[in-house]
């Protein structure tokens, strides 16, 4: 599958980008907002976006690319429709979040960083989510998922309704 690239940067986006960067002392102070918006847009920020962004932030396009990679949330490669954020914090971890880790492997057919063949799911282990104290969480899209168990997955990715127990 060959799939065209944008490495141009769209009016939308550069109008956008140039609202940011009216509010900050520089361009380049701008580059996460940058990201963020060319990834709204596209979906996910690819190495001819990246040297655009650059471009037009007067800066170089290795400097806002080790931005992009430190950032788990700026997606460097095509993601699915719906991003599940797997926490492997420790306390996640205590609570067995490579158990679940497996189980979505198991039940989804893909691994870490992997998109399913119909493009709904792409997993994504992130250090923390910030809710330690529901652990073990994840995200799906902008949903948050607490106190998560394989039965929980289980119906969380078979599109049924969790039971109370």
């Amino acid at each position: 599958m060959n799939v065209s690239i944008p490495t141009l940067l769209s009016d939308t986006e550069i109008t956008e980008i140039d609202a940011e960067v009216a509010h900050l002392p520089t361009p380049a102070a701008a580059a996460i907002d940058a990201l963020k918006i060319v990834q709204e847009h596209r979906g996910w920020v690819s190495d001819g976006s990246i040297k655009a962004i650059a471009k037009h932030l007067n800066m170089s396009a290795a400097e806002l690319d080790g931005i992009a990679t430190f950032y788990s949330m700026i997606f460097r490669k095509p993601v699915g429709n719906k991003v599940i954020l797997l926490c492997d914090s420790i306390s996640c971890w205590i609570k067995d979040c490579d158990g679940l880790q497996k189980k979505i492997t198991q039940q989804l057919g893909i691994k870490a960083g992997e998109t399913t063949a119909d493009n709904e799911y792409t997993l994504i282990p992130v250090t923390c989510l910030g809710a330690c104290d529901k652990a073990p969480v994840l995200m799906v899209g902008d949903d948050l998922h607490e106190n998560i168990d394989e039965k929980y997955l289980q119906a969380l990715f078979s599109n049924r309704p969790v039971e109370d127990e």
